[in-house]
């Protein structure tokens, strides 16, 4: 069986022939498996694809792809998926964080007959601020998304062909891998695995790249706009109910002064509350507008290959992007 390895590069032209080279090793030890490496160069700023170039030219199972500009992380994998031949895609970083030695337990997990294996880490490596954002990560995930508590995900997973097939089919440009597997099926699989060190370097996330794949939640879930009406209606309720109040308190108590501090107060509650909902509601509309007008997913640069590489009938739809 082949397995197309998927793994978006940035500002790794140092890491990725070792990536490459440790992650061969271990398929030669796998019988009845072989390996394609998609390697998606996302615009970095160094010779990342000048060394995806150089390993297409020494290993035939090679393919590199240059996008025009940073377009993400996610994007780069929507990328590498539209390109993908195996019966199996997988996916990796090009840091060695998620190691190639972990590749066969993965594999035996997705024996047992799962469409969506993840790889989920006995214990991170990854500093304060990284363990803290995925932990809000898959708190959101099961508030929005409905995913059950006992699912892990990660960077590190395994596919079979039909999901690969069905997720391509997602052009929005904001995608979110783990939300659009999530909607595939629910056979989806988790095996413990170690999580190495960085090989070299630190995350490429920033605060501002992290908020926005945050944000990206919001393609995949109507709930922000449910949570945003149930909190109007509610306000509204105590509004009126604290209006009651007040009056009878007037009724009662002729001379009670007029309370300045208390309405600004109510006033900056209320006020607060009508920008929280425009501004969910205007991501909301912000990713309508951006789908209309068709921004992409992903453009690409430059291959290591020519389009007729790409041989099942249902890869047609990679061969457009080089019309």
């Amino acid at each position: 069986m082949l397995v197309s390895i998927v793994i978006p590069c940035y500002k790794s032209e140092n890491n990725i022939r070792e990536v490459v080279e440790m992650t061969q090793g271990v398929f030669d030890t796998l019988p009845g498996y072989d390996c394609e490496f998609v390697l998606v160069d996302d615009c970095s700023p160094d010779n990342t694809f000048v060394s995806i170039k150089q390993l297409a030219a020494e290993y035939p199972n090679v393919v590199g792809l240059s996008l025009m500009r940073n377009f993400g992380q996610h994007n780069a994998i929507m990328c590498g998926l539209n390109h993908v031949r195996g019966d199996f895609a997988l996916g990796m970083d090009d840091d060695l964080q998620t190691h190639p030695s972990q590749i066969p337990a993965i594999i035996r997990k997705m024996e047992e007959g799962y469409d969506i294996v993840y790889g989920v880490y006995k214990e991170s490596t990854n500093g304060v601020a990284k363990k803290f954002t995925s932990w809000l990560n898959r708190v959101t995930a099961q508030k929005l998304l409905g995913r059950p508590k006992d699912q892990e995900t990660s960077n590190f997973w395994m596919i079979t062909r039909p999901i690969c097939e069905e997720v391509v089919k997602y052009t929005n440009y904001n995608p979110y891998i783990q939300a659009l597997f999530g909607r595939m099926t629910n056979r989806i699989g988790m095996v413990e695995i170690e999580h190495h060190e960085r090989m070299s370097g630190s995350s490429n996330y920033t605060l501002g790249k992290l908020a926005k794949l945050w944000m990206g939640y919001f393609n995949y879930t109507v709930v922000p706009l449910r949570f945003v009406s149930g909190v109007g209606v509610l306000t509204a309720l105590v509004g009126f109910l604290w209006g009651i109040c007040t009056l009878i308190h007037k009724l009662v108590v002729p001379d009670v002064p007029a309370g300045w501090t208390s309405v600004i107060c109510v006033l900056l509650l209320f006020c607060g509350l009508i920008l929280l909902a425009l501004g969910i509601i205007g991501e909301y509309l912000g990713d309508l507008v951006l789908s209309a007008n068709s921004t992409p997913q992903f453009v690409v640069r430059e291959t290591t290959y020519q389009p007729s590489r790409l041989s099942r009938p249902q890869d047609d739809r990679a061969q457009e992007f080089y019309r």
